[in-house]
């Protein structure tokens, strides 16, 4: 029997800690954990496991910090405003301190931690992402000693580097994106950076250029929207995994999520599959039977499976076993005991 406790945000007031049996196939519910308002966000300390930051997306927001106790119950230990409305997305970086970003307010701080990883300084400064149209901060991704930031609002990923004193932070460059396109999650693997955009749903691969600013040719340009969908539809990218290779998925690949937030597909919103060498090719596209996947996460050995959920409808969160060599996901479990979640986290 191999279990794996997975630990899920969403729009309430509170943590879902889940229990996966792989070799049962079973997924339930262990507890739910109380925090602030919207912890749609959470992400774990990147060496100590015990630790959880989540944010509070609300008018105004948060971050918090939590410790993980047994099966994944939480006790919270501090607060700090996050400076702005709505953050939509926060992570710890490696060098003690936590970004969080603020989409209604185009904003966002990168906040230390003072003698422990649980408790925040208060006195961050607030960092201001100027753009034409309204800035829409979405993540924040470290990168060497930047912090890539991108913007969906100004169609730009901001080069962020430290700038004095912990939390000071200043932005350098930009790296420019298509006019429309709506950058809302990156990753990176090596030199190259790839895209996920909300607004043009599509997905993009690029060579990083050199600081500080500057663009560089996209090599691919890829819809990720479904082969077909209802009259109605209205797709907005989300969320964008990426994988290594493995000896059992030797391929690396990438998994993105649509959403449809218009007339419903009864099969589903899909994750759209993609081979990342020689450049970035669909595979599949699988219907996923949730309604606006907004968060998933890779877990298990080998990153064999993937949990998913929407943040519409009643279809509750899945589990789905990667396939084919990670080419495609078979559904595995189903627990619909929470209607809707919006992120994830594995404690490893």
């Amino acid at each position: 029997m191999v279990n794996f406790t997975i630990l899920a945000g969403g729009y309430t007031s509170f943590v879902v800690s889940y229990l996966f049996n792989s070799d049962a196939s079973t997924l339930t519910v262990l507890n739910q954990s109380p925090t602030g308002a919207n912890p749609s966000w959470i992400s774990l300390h990147p060496t100590n496991k015990s630790i959880l930051y989540a944010t509070n997306e609300d008018e105004p927001g948060a971050l918090q910090s939590f410790t993980i106790g047994s099966q994944g119950v939480l006790d919270l230990i501090d607060t700090v405003p996050s400076g702005g409305d709505a953050p939509a997305f926060t992570t710890a970086l490696n060098n003690g301190q936590v970004a969080i970003m603020n989409y209604n307010t185009g904003n966002g701080k990168i906040i230390p931690t003072t003698s422990d990883p649980l408790h925040f300084t208060t006195d961050a400064p607030l960092i201001t992402f100027p753009s034409v149209n309204q800035s829409h901060p979405h993540m924040a991704l470290q990168h060497d000693s930047e912090v890539f930031i991108p913007d969906l609002g100004a169609d730009k990923v901001w080069r962020l580097v430290e700038d004095g004193a912990p939390g000071n932070w200043k932005i350098q460059g930009f790296i420019q994106q298509p006019t429309g396109s709506g950058p809302r999650h990156i990753a990176t693997r090596g030199d190259t950076l790839y895209v996920l955009h909300e607004l043009s749903s599509t997905l993009t691969q690029q060579l990083i250029p050199a600081p500080p600013n500057g663009t560089t040719p996209l090599i691919a340009n890829a819809s990720i929207l479904p082969p077909t969908f209802p009259a109605g539809s209205d797709f907005h990218a989300a969320e964008l995994l990426l994988t290594e290779p493995t000896a059992s998925f030797p391929q690396p690949l990438a998994y993105a999520s649509n959403r449809n937030t218009g007339n419903v597909d009864p099969r589903g919103d899909t994750i759209a599959i993609f081979a990342l060498e020689p450049q970035l090719t669909l595979l599949t596209q699988v219907y996923t039977g949730l309604d606006q996947v907004r968060g998933m996460r890779l877990f298990g050995p080998e990153n064999e499976f993937l949990i998913a959920a929407g943040v519409a409808g009643s279809a509750g969160t899945k589990v789905f076993k990667r396939v084919n060599g990670g080419q495609d996901l078979e559904l595995v479990v189903t627990n619909t005991d929470i209607t809707q979640r919006s992120s994830f986290v594995w404690l490893d």
